[in-house]
């Protein structure tokens, strides 16, 4: 078990998350948390245990294998949705465990109604479509097909959802490629409409989406990151605070990275601290040295330039960061010595390290980011 560093995550925080996604959706939008990349580093475990509590009985991940680790935690209380990949394999547990699964090309389409007819238990299908993000999902040329594939495996699959996925949405510099999306989206629907085909539920908005284009809510939204407390851009947050008198961040930040300060020295006026040249002193310095380095999640790219919290300072990173190990200027840290709290993300204080700030340092998106935290970090849910 790693000891170096725990992830703490507020419980109280995300509640009231997810109270304000519940409260701008309204009642009759599902929210369907996204938990892919371990909850965007957060931990499945914690997570989807926190959001049942909340009321949240559907959750979205990328493969079978974080379907899997849904699943282990709450069982068949709650729908799981895979987004992305279902190996032929895994197609039998998934028909048998009444997990839904996006499909988008004609192979997996056969497939998924073969092994229903075979295990006699319907295949739950979710038809992605391409509208212009040009990743996956079925062509409008190739929707006859689906049609006719719908209705000759009704006894075979059942069509739950229609959906694709906007291509930016968290920029304005989208706009008009998401806007006709939108269109392009509401198009195939009103096709298989008229051809006698209707999906139980319509979904197209992640997080960005949800709250840049409203009317892509539908049936269903996919939240991710917003549910953790934070954004998908600045935009995204300043197209929010422009609808509303209140300029106040509704969103709380869940995750805290702690640490400790695993020893101190001093280091002469001329010396190089760590690998190479990257980082001369050019006073006398005292480094604190910490336990946690990029195998950890920590950027490499945050070398000379991360910050962390220590006794009430901002402290800065010098030097590379290591595999296992980085090094804190503290020289202007009074008192510091070893076993002292060391915090990465979260609040000291009065003083916080954001993730946004944090992968500004670094040149990650949040995503990035979170999700290279590494899963042998303990988590604690704290109230």
């Amino acid at each position: 078990m790693h000891t170096n560093s725990i992830i703490e995550l507020n419980r109280k925080a995300y509640k009231k998350n997810i109270d304000f996604l519940k409260a701008t959706f309204g009642k009759k939008v599902k929210i369907s948390s996204v938990v892919k990349g371990n909850a965007y580093g957060h931990g499945v475990k914690e997570i989807v245990s926190m959001a049942y509590e909340n009321g949240i009985t559907h959750f979205s991940v990328f493969d079978v294998q974080e379907a899997k680790s849904v699943k282990e935690e709450l069982s068949d209380k709650v729908t799981v949705m895979v987004m992305g990949l279902v190996q032929d394999e895994d197609l039998e547990w998934v028909i048998n465990n009444d997990v839904e699964f996006f499909v988008f090309d004609k192979s997996r389409l056969t497939k998924a109604g073969k092994m229903a007819k075979k295990l006699n238990k319907k295949a739950i299908l979710h038809i992605e479509v391409e509208t212009g993000m040009n990743r996956t999902g079925f062509e409008k040329s190739e929707m006859n097909k689906v049609i006719a594939f719908l209705k000759k495996e009704k006894e075979n699959v059942v069509f739950k959802g229609l959906c694709t996925h906007y291509a930016g949405a968290e920029s304005i510099t989208n706009y008009y490629r998401v806007d006709k999306q939108i269109k392009r989206f509401d198009e195939i629907y009103q096709y298989l409409y008229k051809n006698d085909l209707k999906p139980e539920m319509r979904h197209s908005a992640c997080s960005a989406a949800s709250i840049m284009f409203p009317e892509t809510r539908m049936d269903m939204v996919r939240i991710g990151i917003m549910q953790y407390g934070l954004w998908p851009s600045p935009e995204v947050f300043v197209n929010y605070l422009n609808t509303k008198k209140s300029k106040i961040d509704p969103l709380h930040r869940v995750i805290t990275w702690k640490s400790k300060i695993m020893s101190v020295k001093k280091v002469a006026i001329g010396d190089f601290i760590g690998y190479g040249t990257s980082f001369l002193a050019e006073r006398k310095m005292k480094i604190a040295v910490v336990p946690i380095g990029y195998s950890h999640g920590y950027s490499r790219s945050l070398s000379n330039q991360g910050r962390v919290l220590i006794n009430g300072h901002r402290c800065i990173v010098v030097g590379s960061v290591n595999m296992n190990m980085m090094t804190i200027d503290v020289t202007d840290v009074e008192t510091v010595k070893k076993d002292d709290e060391v915090v990465l993300i979260g609040s000291q204080n009065d003083l916080s390290v954001s993730v946004a700030s944090f992968s500004d340092f670094s040149n990650q998106l949040n995503y990035e980011l979170l999700t290279r935290i590494s899963k042998t970090i303990p988590h604690k849910i704290i109230d």
